[in-house]
């Protein structure tokens, strides 16, 4: 057999559709592969370890323009010119091979199954030249090009359209840098913090009553929590990454937010419980913010970066979701037909109701959690303006242990947590309020408690390169490089330290949300994200607002925070997609990290604990008092604080695990999808980049010097 010259390298298949190549096969005089799969070039579609790209997308082969073709009995290779395409011929019609016909027997059985699918290469399908075998292949009838906005939703990958192109920010209207007018920047902008509203105001309802504090001190916090919110969203929009995140109170520091308000130490507090404790966390989030503020300008965040990957993101911020199961139906409970009222109209509107559209815009999904919050609570009035929940001789505000009656003891706490006005929060709240700086008091630093919330912030850290990543490849040019990221961190560690200074009660960071915000409202704008945040800082000073917010009943606050724990774990999973999710490595260590991240932390919370010895702590805050009964006892009480709290926390146990086994485990780049970021020295040479994240006014020519957190 004449030698042929051998064609260059068939470079690797890529998106479809592929820009083609030449095929290569073995040289002659080696051995064949003993697979018939490998001799043949097989690839199977049932597995998901093979082909899966970086973006959890298919690679799909290229077309070819001189193919192989394999003598499976020789196991040689000869790679022939490309035949002329040519029409399919009828069933049995004899083949050409060589240019001499070949009879071919009919199996009338395959007829049968011809026919029954349309006959072969029928309308619609057209024929391209021989495939593998030397077979002729047909393609499907190609489908016409439509956005899947529907798909996009809470998936912030790189996406495709039917034809499979690359089309990265189809579905967004707005990218980082696109400014709508005057009119649609103010509605974008008060619609993209509508959308995210439950997360900004939900954890202060959750945490003052948990501190002892009244109605009136519910809607402080609120007004702090929102002010602050914008102050921080406009700090991370023009120092920060400048990516449209808005900025507010994680769901990340709320578990150990709550530890630290359950202390043994806060139990026998008399007076202004309220003031005490919310001194003491702001002493803790202040010292340890300073440390992750630290972590991001030091450069340290560019060098953890390399430990962190979607398979550790993904189990942390779902086990930040699912830590708060013990919580969520057991407040529902307290009045079953409003709670469940609430999670079924939210689940409706946001995924029943999802794909109607009025003037244009998917409102059920949207705003899913004003809506069903306004129609729950509308329907509660009327069933408690109606008497449905009055009782004869039975006052509310009489505790239940010092009522004599027991009809009025079954039924006092059904109508606190059911009726609409046993709250006094909007009535008690000034028309203004500016909220100020130290205004609970001068924070009290405890080094136990500062440990603590300093291995949080590393949680929030890990949690905000996640949403960095997504949010990035949704609206930016390109994702940000490691010293903006580090930027990134350092100034979500002063935020924090503002939100401690302020006393919010938990941290301030990127809220995990606003991928699945940004991908459902379409806005990628900079300026519509700055413009929400003054609206927010203007709105903190009306004091009605807050307390109109503060006197949402507690029963529908939890409906809705089950809603949104699910959605957080669901988002914390999707970051899966960046690598291979088919894998069985990267299935073993999800699964390994939120088995544990669930088994540990209950040992922790259930070692040594009589039942109803703390009957002062609710059930559903028996999981936070865990530092007073934990298994670590040593001389050093301290220690035994930090170890049984840490411990005792999903999301550091889930991070542990996934950290360890992610990083010790083999496993290639591709596989274990590690984040690829922008490299420097590429990024100062495109023009794109430079206006999508260097610094405002002409400020990040003094941090050129500092190379892990500039350009």
């Amino acid at each position: 057999m004449a030698t042929r010259d051998r064609p260059p390298r068939r470079a690797r298949p890529g998106p479809w559709p592929p820009a083609g190549g030449a095929a290569t096969g073995p040289t002659e005089g080696v051995p064949p592969p003993l697979s018939w799969a490998k001799r043949t070039g097989f690839k199977g579609r049932v597995s998901g370890e093979s082909n899966a790209s970086s973006s959890g997308q298919i690679a799909l082969p290229k077309p070819k323009e001189a193919e192989s073709n394999l003598d499976l009995e020789s196991g040689k290779t000869h790679v022939l010119p490309t035949p002329p395409v040519l029409p399919t011929p009828p069933v049995g019609a004899p083949a050409v091979t060589n240019g001499q016909p070949v009879p071919v027997p009919v199996d009338p059985m395959a007829r049968k199954r011809r026919d029954s699918d349309g006959g072969g290469a029928g309308q619609g399908q057209k024929v391209v030249g021989s495939g593998q075998n030397g077979q002729h292949r047909s393609e499907p009838p190609a489908l016409p090009k439509q956005r899947r906005e529907e798909e996009a939703i809470a998936l912030p990958q790189v996406r495709e359209d039917d034809d499979g192109v690359a089309s990265r920010q189809s579905h967004i209207k707005y990218e980082l840098r696109e400014t709508p007018g005057l009119v649609p920047i103010v509605l974008y902008g008060i619609q993209h913090y509508l959308s995210i509203l439950g997360s900004l105001v939900l954890i202060p309802l959750v945490i003052v009553p948990a501190m002892g504090g009244t109605s009136e001190d519910t809607a402080a916090v609120v007004s702090t929590v929102l002010f602050i919110s914008g102050v921080t969203t406009l700090l991370h929009t023009f120092f920060g990454t400048r990516l449209p995140l808005i900025q507010g109170p994680s769901f990340v520091y709320l578990a150990p937010a709550l530890a630290i308000i359950n202390s043994p130490e806060f139990q026998g507090l008399n007076g202004n419980n309220f003031k005490h404790i919310m001194k003491e966390l702001q002493g803790a989030f202040i010292m340890s913010s300073a440390f992750q503020a630290i972590l991001g300008y030091s450069g340290l965040m560019s060098l953890f970066l390399r430990l962190i990957n979607p398979v550790v993101v993904s189990p942390t911020v779902a086990a930040v979701g699912l830590s708060f199961f013990s919580y969520g139906f057991t407040q529902v409970g307290n009045c079953l037909e409003i709670g469940i009222m609430q999670i079924l109209l939210v689940v409706i509107f946001a995924l029943y109701l999802r794909k109607i559209r009025i003037f244009g815009h998917r409102i059920f999904l949207i705003y899913a959690v004003p809506l069903s919050l306004g129609v729950t609570w509308a329907i509660a009035f009327f069933l408690t303006e109606a008497g449905l929940y009055s009782y004869k001789s039975c006052d509310i505000n009489v505790p239940a242990s010092n009522t004599l009656s027991a009809y009025c003891r079954k039924h006092v706490p059904r109508m606190k947590h059911c009726r609409v006005d046993t709250s006094n929060a909007l009535s008690a709240s000034p028309w203004f309020r500016f909220p100020y700086p130290l205004q609970w008091g001068t924070p009290v630093i405890n080094w136990k408690m500062v440990l603590v919330m300093c291995a949080v912030s590393i949680i929030a850290s890990v949690d905000s390169v996640g949403s960095y990543h997504a949010s990035s490849l949704l609206v930016a040019s390109r994702p940000p490089t490691a010293g903006i990221l580090s930027r990134g961190i350092g100034l979500e560690g002063v935020s924090s330290i503002l939100a401690g200074l302020w006393g919010t009660g938990v941290g301030s960071t990127t809220l995990t949300e606003n991928v699945h915000t940004i991908a459902v409202t379409k806005m990628g704008s900079r300026r519509a994200v700055e413009l929400g945040a003054v609206i927010l800082i203007l709105i903190s000073f009306i004091g009605k607002i807050s307390g109109f917010i503060a006197s949402i009943p507690m029963v529908m606050v939890a409906a809705l925070l089950c809603f949104m724990w699910a959605m957080l774990a669901a988002l914390g999973l999707s970051n899966l997609r960046y690598s291979e999710a088919g894998s069985s490595r990267n299935s073993i260590i999800v699964g390994l990290s939120l088995f544990f991240s669930l088994s540990i932390p209950a040992y922790f919370q259930q070692f040594g604990l009589v039942p109803n010895a703390n009957s002062a702590v609710p059930s559903y805050f028996q999981p936070y008092i865990v530092s007073s009964h934990g298994p670590f006892h040593t001389s050093y009480g301290g220690l035994n604080y930090v170890l049984n709290t840490l411990l005792s926390l999903n999301m550091i146990i889930a991070f542990l695990i996934a950290v360890i086994l992610d990083n010790t485990v083999p496993g290639s780049r591709h596989e274990r999808g590690v984040y690829v970021w922008s490299e420097s020295e590429a990024a100062r040479s495109e023009a794109a980049f430079q206006s999508d994240y260097e610094l405002p006014f002409k400020t990040g020519r003094f941090f050129r010097w500092v190379k892990w957190v500039g350009l």
